[in-house]
C-alpha cells in the first residue's frame, strides 16, 4: 500500500528526476543516474568522472568566480565563453588598441595578457558533512544562528587545511534547502593570462537581438593560459618568471560531431536554481523580483546603449556592464513569461496538496511543515522584497552611477586610510578610474533611474535626498545630480577628504550616500523580518519532498559547486515546427547580410563573411551532414554559472561549450521542463576554425591536438 502511494504521488511530482533533468554531484553520483547514462550510450567507467589523477573532473574549472571553463592541452590552456572572458578583454581594451572591436591573439607565451583579480580554481575533494555539523550542535540551534555557526566551522576547517597545504582552500555549503552540507576543497591558480579573443561581433553575434533564442550562429568563446611558480610547479601571483601550467588531465578535443541522440554530459559550476521553491515563493520571484529588475534595467540600458553608441570610448567602458545588465533583463522578461505559460504557480500549489495529504498520511513534520504559515510570511514581506529589487536595481550592482558607488564607500568607512589613533589625519580618497565610467553617461543614466523608482514603490521607501530634490531644485533630478557631481569632494580625483572634519557631513555626496543607507538599512531591515521563519518553512518542505520521494534520486538545488548534467544532442519543437539541432555557416552568412542592411547586432566584418561562405571548411565539417555546425542543442540541465562549461560525448571528449539557454524554457530555474529546455553550445569545431582560419593561431592549434 505504502509503495502504491508512493507511486502515485511520484507521478504527479513537478521536480522528479527524469532522464535527461538533474544537476548532480560527482562524487556520490546515485548509480541509478549513472545506469542511465550507460543507457544513453556513456562509455566511461563510473569511477572515471571523480576519482583518480585522469578523472574528467580535473580538467573542468571554475572560472573566475562566475563562470566555467576546461582546460583543453598540456600546456595549461583553458577555454571559456567570450561573454565569461568579456571583462578581462574590455579591461586591457583601449581606443587605440580596441581587443574588444578587433580581437587579440598572442602569438607567443610573451604576449599573453595578464589578468588582475582574475583566478581559476580546480575541484579537488567534496564530501558531506552533515552528520558531523549534527553532532556539533547545528540542529539545535535557530535559523537566524545556523549561517553564522556554518562560517566558523569553515573557518576552522579552512585553517587546518591551509595548515596542511597553503594553496587549499575549502567551502561549506548548504545542500537541499541546508536539509544536508557538503564541503567542497578547490585549489586556486592567480595567474591566468588571456591568450585569443574574437573581435566582439562573433563572440557575441546576435547580440539582444539573439540572446537566449535559438537558433543561434555565436562564436562564443575565448582562450586563457594558468600560469605556476617555475620552482613548485603550484599557484602563485603573477611574475613574469612564471611558466605555463603542466596539468595531469586535460580534455581531448575531439572533431567527430554528433548526431541526434548523441550523449553530451555538461559538468560546470551552475550557479543558483530554486526548484524545491515553493508556489508562494515563485510568486514573489516574478513579481517582486523579476518585474521590477527588468523594467528598471530597460530605463538604464536605453540610456547606456544611446551614448555607447555615439562614442567608441564610451562603448569600451561599459561594453561588459551593459552586456551583464542586459543578459538578467531579458531572463527575467522570459522567465516570467514561462512562469505564466505553463501555470507553473498552480502546478506547484497542486503538488503541494499532494504533500499536505502524504502528510497527513504519515505525520512527518506535523507541527513543523505548515503550508498555511507560508503563504502568510511570504505576504508580509511582499512589499518590501519588491521595493528592495527596485531599490537594488537603481542604486546598486555594477550597474550604479559612479558617484553612488563612491557616496556608498564614503559611508561603510573601506576606503579610510591615515593614523587611527588620530582620528583628525584619518581620510578617504579617489583615485581617478575615468577610464571605467563616462560622467555624461552616468549623470543621465541616474537622474532617468532616480525620477522611474518613485513613479514605482510607496512614499515610506523613498530616501529623503527626495525632499532635497523637490524643495531646492523643483524636482529636476538631472539638475540634482549635476550639483552633486559639481559640488561633492568625493568627485574630486586624488583629493583628500578629512572624515572627521564638519564639511565631511556637510558634503551633499556625503550626505547623499547617507540618504541612501539609512534607506536600505530600513527596507531590508523589513524585507527580512520573517526570512528566517520562511527558510525554516521551505526547509521543511524540501525534507518532505525528499522523504516522500526516498526511493528516488534527488539532485540538491545548483549553488555554484561542480554538478554533472546529462543528455542527448537534439531538436525540440519551436512554434510547433521542429528547431533543427544545429545550425551550419550559410545561416551566418544570412544573417551579416542582414547586418549590412542595418541590423546593428548582425554586423560582422567582411572578412568573418569572407571565411564563413566557403563551400569547403575541410576537417571542420560534419562528416554527416556535409555542413559545417556553428552551435547545436542538446537537452543538458543548465543555468547561469554553466557559461564555459565543457560539453563532452560519450567518451569524455570535448565537443562543445555551452553558453546559453532557450527562450522557451527560462523558467528553468525554478522548473526542468523536459520537452522544451534546451542547453545551446558553440561547436568545438567552430570554435577551432576560427581560431586557425581568422587567428592564424597554429600554435594552438597544435597544443590542442584535436582528433
Amino acid at each position: 500500500m505504502k509503495k502504491l502511494l508512493f507511486t502515485l504521488l511520484a507521478a504527479c511530482s513537478l521536480t522528479s528526476a527524469k532522464a535527461d533533468e538533474g544537476m548532480w554531484t560527482l562524487y556520490n553520483l546515485p548509480n541509478a543516474v549513472y545506469e542511465t547514462m550507460k543507457q544513453e550510450n556513456y562509455e566511461l567507467p563510473y569511477n572515471a568522472l571523480y576519482y583518480g589523477e585522469d578523472a574528467v573532473k580535473n580538467c573542468v574549472v571554475n572560472f573566475g568566480g562566475f563562470c566555467s571553463g576546461v582546460v583543453v592541452s598540456p600546456d595549461g590552456l583553458v577555454f571559456t565563453n567570450h561573454h565569461c572572458g568579456f571583462e578581462a578583454i574590455r579591461s586591457h581594451s583601449t581606443v587605440e588598441h580596441d581587443y574588444m572591436l578587433n580581437g587579440f591573439v598572442a602569438n607567443s607565451y610573451e604576449e599573453e595578457l595578464p589578468n588582475e583579480r582574475l583566478f581559476v580554481s580546480f575541484m579537488i575533494e567534496q564530501k558531506d558533512v552533515t552528520a558531523y555539523l549534527d553532532s556539533l550542535g547545528l540542529n539545535n540551534l535557530p535559523q537566524s544562528k545556523r549561517a553564522q555557526f556554518v562560517d566558523s566551522v569553515e573557518n576552522a576547517m579552512s585553517k587546518a587545511i591551509r595548515q596542511q597545504d597553503s594553496t587549499l582552500r575549502v567551502e561549506l555549503k548548504p545542500f537541499y534547502e541546508g536539509n544536508r552540507y557538503f564541503l567542497t576543497t578547490y585549489r586556486d591558480y592567480e595567474d591566468v593570462r588571456l591568450v585569443f579573443a574574437l573581435p566582439k561581433s562573433m563572440g557575441k553575434f546576435g547580440g539582444e537581438t539573439d540572446n537566449w533564442m535559438w537558433p543561434r550562429q555565436t562564436c562564443d568563446f575565448s582562450v586563457f593560459r594558468i600560469y605556476v611558480d617555475p620552482k613548485t610547479g603550484g599557484p602563485a601571483k603573477y611574475s613574469k618568471d612564471n611558466v605555463p601550467y603542466h596539468p595531469k588531465k586535460w580534455a581531448p578535443v575531439s572533431l567527430q560531431g554528433y548526431v541526434p541522440g548523441s550523449f553530451s554530459m555538461t559538468i560546470g559550476y551552475p550557479g543558483s536554481t530554486n526548484r524545491y521553491l515553493s508556489s508562494y515563493g515563485i510568486r514573489e520571484r516574478r513579481d517582486a523580483e523579476n518585474e521590477p529588475r527588468y523594467k528598471t534595467r530597460e530605463v538604464k540600458q536605453n540610456i547606456m546603449i544611446r551614448h555607447m553608441r555615439a562614442d567608441e570610448a564610451v562603448r569600451i567602458k561599459y561594453d561588459s556592464k551593459y552586456a551583464q545588465s542586459s543578459n538578467y533583463w531579458k531572463n527575467s522578461i522570459g522567465m516570467n513569461k514561462c512562469i505564466d505559460s505553463i501555470g507553473l504557480i498552480k502546478q506547484k500549489a497542486e503538488f503541494e496538496q499532494k504533500i499536505r495529504c502524504w502528510q497527513d498520511s504519515t505525520g512527518f513534520l506535523k507541527g513543523k511543515l505548515d503550508f498555511d504559515l507560508l503563504e502568510r510570511l511570504y505576504a508580509k514581506q511582499f512589499k518590501a522584497i519588491k521595493a528592495l529589487t527596485y531599490f537594488s536595481e537603481t542604486f546598486g550592482g555594477r550597474s550604479a552611477d559612479e558617484l553612488t558607488r563612491r557616496a556608498y564607500r564614503a559611508q561603510n568607512g573601506s576606503t579610510v586610510k591615515g593614523d587611527e589613533n588620530k582620528p583628525k589625519s584619518q581620510y578617504i580618497e579617489f583615485e581617478d578610474n575615468s577610464n571605467e565610467w563616462d560622467e555624461a553617461t552616468d549623470k543621465e543614466i541616474q537622474a532617468a533611474a532616480m525620477a522611474f523608482y518613485r513613479t514605482q514603490v510607496e512614499e515610506k521607501y523613498l530616501p529623503d535626498f527626495y525632499q532635497v530634490v523637490d524643495r531646492d531644485f523643483g524636482g529636476n533630478y538631472q539638475k540634482y545630480i549635476d550639483y552633486l557631481f559639481k559640488k561633492s569632494q568625493l568627485m574630486k580625483h586624488g583629493k583628500k577628504i578629512y572624515i572627521n572634519k564638519k564639511s565631511f557631513r556637510k558634503d551633499p555626496g556625503v550626505a547623499f550616500g547617507e540618504s541612501l543607507n539609512n534607506t536600505i538599512s530600513d527596507i531590508i531591515a523589513e524585507a527580512t523580518e520573517v526570512y528566517d521563519s520562511i527558510a525554516v518553512q521551505e526547509r521543511y518542505l524540501c525534507a518532505a519532498k525528499l522523504r516522500m520521494e526516498e526511493d528516488m534520486p534527488n539532485y540538491s538545488d545548483a549553488n555554484f559547486t561542480m554538478r554533472l548534467s546529462y543528455g542527448q544532442v537534439g531538436e525540440y519543437l519551436l512554434a510547433g515546427q521542429p528547431s533543427g539541432y544545429y545550425t551550419t555557416a550559410e545561416s551566418i552568412v544570412e544573417k551579416m547580410n542582414r547586418g549590412e542592411q542595418g541590423v546593428i547586432d548582425y554586423e560582422a566584418e567582411p572578412i568573418m563573411k569572407e571565411l564563413l561562405s566557403k563551400k569547403d571548411f575541410g576537417k571542420y565539417t560534419d562528416k554527416t551532414t556535409g555542413k559545417m555546425h556553428l552551435c547545436f542543442l542538446s537537452n543538458n540541465d543548465i543555468t547561469g554559472g554553466n557559461s564555459g562549461s565543457p560539453m563532452f560525448n560519450g567518451k569524455g571528449e570535448l565537443i562543445g561549450l555551452a553558453f546559453d539557454g532557450n527562450w522557451d524554457s527560462l523558467s528553468s530555474d525554478i522548473f526542468f521542463d523536459k520537452q522544451l529546455a534546451r542547453c545551446i553550445g558553440v561547436d568545438i569545431r567552430y570554435v577551432l576554425y576560427m581560431m586557425e582560419s581568422w587567428g592564424k593561431a597554429d600554435r594552438l592549434i597544435k597544443e590542442i591536438g584535436a582528433k
